[in-house]
């Protein structure tokens, strides 16, 4: 196995294979997130607001927010490993700029530096007015993450 990060040459087992890890995580369900878009280095997640994700306040709870960003600067990580690696998520931060609301939200992660051990990726979440309307989105959250690569892991090669 190559100590280098994955060469999107195949960018559609790239797909499957974020389309698979992200079918295996439950917490996505449960909270009616969606996988929108795949591409090497590019992750878009989105979950549409129900009453289901709110706070105290009729926003969507930070945790969620976080959730989604997490995952879509996670899967954006993976589609720069070889075939057999994954990443786990060392360490986040996250601003949360505006509330959470409209819609739904949608979580844009992308690679900064795709490393052998540590990568760095970032995601951006936006709140749609209208779903799928991109002309109404408004910046709420920012997350910076670092990533470790992970090897032999249940998970990571089925």
């Amino acid at each position: 196995m190559s100590d280098a990060p994955a060469d999107p040459a195949d960018p559609a087992a790239i797909v499957r294979r974020v389309e698979a890890s992200f079918a295996k995580q439950a917490i996505m369900g449960t909270i009616g997130a969606e996988l929108l878009h795949v591409e090497p280095g590019l992750v878009e997640i989105a979950l549409a607001v129900t009453p289901a994700v709110f706070q105290q306040h009729g926003f969507v709870h930070a945790g969620a927010v976080a959730t989604i960003a997490d995952s879509a600067a996670g899967y954006a990580a993976l589609t720069r490993m070889p075939e057999g690696r994954g990443v786990l998520t060392a360490e986040f931060k996250i601003n949360l700029l505006a509330p959470a609301a409209g819609a739904r939200l949608v979580a844009i992660g992308t690679v900064v530096k795709a490393g052998r051990l540590l990568s760095v990726a970032e995601a951006r979440v936006f709140a749609e007015r209208i779903a799928g309307d991109d002309g109404t989105r408004k910046l709420c959250a920012q997350l910076t993450a670092t990533l470790v690569a992970v090897e032999n892991r249940q998970g990571v090669v089925d």
